[in-house]
């Protein structure tokens, strides 16, 4: 991944606010300028493994309507300045309470700064940590065959042994650019709950199968993203994704994961793991190994056609249109922890030995 160095972002955010400068002395109405961030303005490149987005901008001139956005647009720009000049950093959440010296540019909520800032990132083409913006929430966690090669404040390297944290696991750090790897591992399984994953790592699982085992908890962070893809990239092992069985494990989850989302499409290049293939939770996993299930709600129907219609990722692939099918034939969803109903180690002695002795037909 190529990073913008903090000169080269200020000189940008800088060279913008000239831009618009210029335009005001000039009594014309100055214009900022972003990529449309939706599924609507991505294809889905099949050769590179990743969605990659088009042409469609949406500019904002301003005008009496927007000069609100205009203002917290520049207030942002401001803030990232002040931000990369002092080599400090703001979490989101911190860069929503700082707006409320801004006046009447401060922000209600914070999905209000949240979009700002997208917003701001997408016009430079950069990511929100070279804004030096960072997320509240955790990379995700870590157990297994791994070594991570770290450095402390003083620049110290550190080594990490993923194999050390007895019943606990290792963070991934909100910056993963720069970390370095060791391991012997097989393959990696990314998993979606952190309970599947505790009980994986309880019943060593990475040992007897020598894997590196990564908890996304849920919707994968950006950390987790590119800490997954630059382990693939090292490592050459094949990754495999084990989510539930439902629209949102298969779309939010494992999709974004392995071709990126629409509203980062700006940099889903980086941020997803075209290897990854899909483990499970299948719909045909329900009937194979006779599963408990729940049904499908308005929202699973409402996504899972919406994916069928207008998902690049999914139109480009058969055998995930079918399975969609499926699971609306069926009107069930079904969870990773269904398993227990044969045992609490049936995941683990049954299901993952019998799935992985098939991974030539394991879905794209």
């Amino acid at each position: 991944m190529t990073k913008r160095s903090d000169s080269a972002v200020t000189e940008k955010i800088k060279g913008t606010a000239k831009a618009i400068q210029d335009k005001i002395l000039k009594k014309q109405k100055p214009t900022m300028s972003t990529p449309v961030r939706s599924l609507g303005n991505v294809k889905y490149r099949s050769d590179h493994g990743h969605f990659e987005i088009l042409g469609k901008n949406k500019v904002r001139t301003l005008t009496v309507s927007t000069v609100k956005t205009f203002a917290q647009t520049l207030k942002m720009m401001s803030l990232s300045k002040e931000l990369i000049e002092k080599s400090d950093m703001a979490t989101k959440r911190e860069a929503y309470y700082i707006s409320k010296n801004w006046g009447k540019a401060g922000f209600a909520e914070q999905p209000e700064s949240d979009t700002i800032m997208d917003d701001v990132e997408a016009m430079f083409g950069v990511n929100r940590e070279q804004l030096k913006f960072i997320p509240e929430e955790k990379g995700g966690e870590v157990a297994g065959n791994l070594i991570v090669i770290d450095s402390d404040a003083k620049g110290k390297k550190l080594k990490i042994d993923c194999t050390r944290f007895g019943s606990g696991s290792y963070s991934i750090p909100i910056d993963v650019e720069d970390l370095e790897f060791s391991s012997n591992a097989k393959f990696i399984l990314a998993i979606e709950t952190a309970g599947m994953f505790q009980r994986l790592v309880k019943y060593d699982y990475w040992d007897k199968n020598k894997c590196i085992l990564i908890s996304m908890g849920g919707v994968p962070t950006r950390a987790c993203r590119r800490f997954v893809r630059r382990l693939s990239d090292k490592l050459k092992v094949p990754v495999y994704a084990f989510v539930d069985g439902d629209p949102y494990g298969y779309f939010n989850i494992y999709r974004t994961l392995k071709v990126g989302s629409g509203n980062a499409a700006h940099l889903n290049e980086f941020f997803c793991v075209p290897k990854v293939k899909f483990l499970g939770v299948t719909p045909q996993d329900i009937i194979d190994y006779k599963l408990p299930t729940h049904p499908l709600k308005d929202v699973d129907i409402k996504r899972a056609k919406d994916a069928l219609k207008n998902d690049p990722f999914v139109k480009h692939h058969k055998p995930w249109q079918a399975a969609i099918n499926q699971m609306l034939n069926m009107g069930v969803r079904v969870e990773q922890q269904a398993f227990a109903k044969h045992g609490l180690d049936y995941v683990v002695s049954e299901y993952l030995p019998r799935k992985l002795k098939n991974t030539a037909k394991f879905l794209p």
